[in-house]
């Protein structure tokens, strides 16, 4: 599944789309993860793209009546293309620009979402309960160790949990905690002030090298332009199973925590 960074580094190939109008939108496949608003390819046709933001793993395209929420899924991609590319059998949704260039949705599995929000309705259900977005200045120390405090669940399985943090998926979270030397079954109400900011430190830190990879390719991630994210080539024990640590050469472990494999080094991570 898509994290925060390929999300991410998906916000950033739209850039160049900022400041124009639409042309068409095109819906082939409705039935996603919701159904795609039947409106759109009458309401967004001559609006002009006026700001792309995100918000955990949605992208928000903000126009001129209302802001489109994008969602890529489990194997949801988007891709920028020419508007004479032709479509592919899971290609789903398109905005075509006046430029000729076309936002163009692609998701296999369509447990994506495309959306609407209504500028007189100003917010959405699935962003009002969101956590503190783990790069910003929000995300600290103080805030975890007090969200911590009574949870008895393991620590991986909370800064998976969006409520607490938004966007430390599987992988990211499986890769700070190595880089904190915790261990992932640790039970999160015993983080020390601490422990808690050195995994706040290694959260950021694995994210922003995520970021400069441009995201992680596990099986469906590409980027806008086509090309896959690195940053899979510097993983310490993401899906490196009984291969050695990269620290102190013991075999990688794999267990399973929240239904969801779970990869550290006993030997570097402690409880």
């Amino acid at each position: 599944m898509p994290e925060l960074p390929e999300v991410e580094t998906t916000r950033r190939g739209l850039l160049p789309l900022l400041g124009k109008a639409v042309k068409s939108v095109t819906i082939r496949h409705a039935t996603l993860r919701w159904p795609i608003p039947k409106f759109l390819p009458e309401t967004l046709p001559s609006q002009t793209l006026r700001g792309l933001s995100r918000r955990a793993k949605y992208i928000l395209c903000e126009f001129d009546s209302g802001t489109l929420l994008l969602h890529l899924g489990m194997s949801g991609r988007i891709q920028l293309l020419d508007c004479n590319y032709p479509p592919e059998k899971h290609d789903h949704f398109d905005i075509e620009f006046a430029d000729n260039q076309v936002l163009r949705l692609r998701d296999p599995r369509r447990f994506g979402a495309v959306l609407w929000i209504d500028n007189k309705e100003n917010n959405h259900t699935l962003l009002n309960s969101l956590g503190p977005e783990p790069l910003e200045d929000g995300f600290n120390a103080k805030y975890l160790h007090k969200a911590l405090s009574n949870k008895t669940l393991a620590i991986k399985n909370a800064i998976m949990d969006g409520h607490l943090v938004v966007g430390v998926g599987n992988i990211y979270a499986s890769e700070s905690l190595f880089r904190a030397r915790i261990h992932p079954e640790t039970a999160a109400k015993q983080l020390t002030v601490k422990r808690c900011e050195k995994l706040v430190l290694e959260i950021k830190s694995t994210l922003h090298d995520a970021l400069a990879a441009g995201g992680s390719s596990l099986r469906d991630f590409f980027g806008t332009d086509g090309n896959p994210g690195y940053f899979q080539q510097e993983y310490f024990v993401y899906g490196r199973t009984d291969k050695p640590c990269k620290v102190c050469a013991k075999p990688i472990k794999c267990i399973r925590l929240g239904q969801r494999s779970t990869f550290f080094c006993e030997h570097c991570q402690k409880q």
